[in-house]
């Protein structure tokens, strides 16, 4: 409880002095409406319009959770498989890697001519954009062995598969819980990433339209939210990370 008042304070904190710095912007500059509205018009833009941005905030929230979940699965268990099968592997990462090199944008309108407008292609889009950081972290994590624990499973002559279980696994799961903190500050973004080439619903979807309309207080409203996400996905995360590893000392 201590903590999360800590975290609350700190969060309320940044958010009056990033207000008191916009309300100021618009004070001294006076920029039409349409451009940048001022805090309060946003802020009153939220029970204005509360269930059209809480329903499309759940569609954005959905895609994230269901595509961070199967990011963090699929990237785990490729990064295992690449460890216990080396020579797969030198055939495996360099694909991955190239295929990081593309830019997402290039990406997203593929996905959604294949996958349509629904929520399908936005996991896929979001998966894509956590899946090489969860399998470079947990590869990462694999490999790194004390070198202890490695003469250890030498000298009792395990199998490769019982030396992953048993020793490789648990030294990996500090490099697999910074892997997921950085993808649950990407997930959100490619869920939106997604939606912004072609949507039924969604956070970019009301932005597209509200800046199509000239609506700016409802497209920073939409903005606020996105942002809102992240910081709990993050937070989410973070919390998760402590249980997991509760032997990793943070400074």
């Amino acid at each position: 409880m201590k903590a999360l008042l800590s975290v609350a304070s700190k969060f309320l904190f940044s958010v009056l002095v990033v207000f008191g710095v916009w309300a100021l912007l618009v004070a001294l500059l006076q920029p039409p409406s349409f451009m940048l509205p001022g805090p309060l018009e946003v802020i009153r833009a939220f029970p204005d319009n509360a269930s059209f941005l809480l329903h499309h905030a759940g569609i954005t929230a959905s895609e994230t959770i269901i595509g961070f979940a199967l990011g963090v699965l699929c990237g785990s268990m490729l990064a295992v498989a690449v460890w216990l099968f080396p020579l797969a592997g030198r055939v495996v990462m360099p694909t991955i890697l190239v295929t990081q090199a593309l830019p997402v944008f290039a990406i997203a309108p593929v996905l959604v001519l294949w996958l349509g407008f629904g929520m399908s292609s936005k996991i896929v889009m979001t998966i894509l954009v956590i899946f090489f950081t969860v399998t470079s972290t947990v590869y990462d994590g694999l490999r790194r062995l004390d070198p202890g624990l490695s003469d250890l499973a030498r000298l009792y002559r395990v199998s490769r598969f019982q030396e992953l279980i048993v020793f490789r696994l648990p030294a990996a799961l500090p490099a697999f819980a910074s892997g997921i903190r950085v993808a649950a500050v990407f997930a959100p973004i490619g869920a939106v990433v997604g939606e912004w080439a072609g949507a039924k619903g969604g956070l970019a979807f009301i932005m597209l339209q509200a800046n199509a309309r000239g609506n700016a207080d409802v497209l920073f409203a939409a903005v606020i939210l996105l942002a809102l996400m992240v910081l709990a996905m993050r937070y989410a995360v973070e919390h998760l990370t402590r249980i997991l590893v509760p032997w990793q000392v943070e400074d």
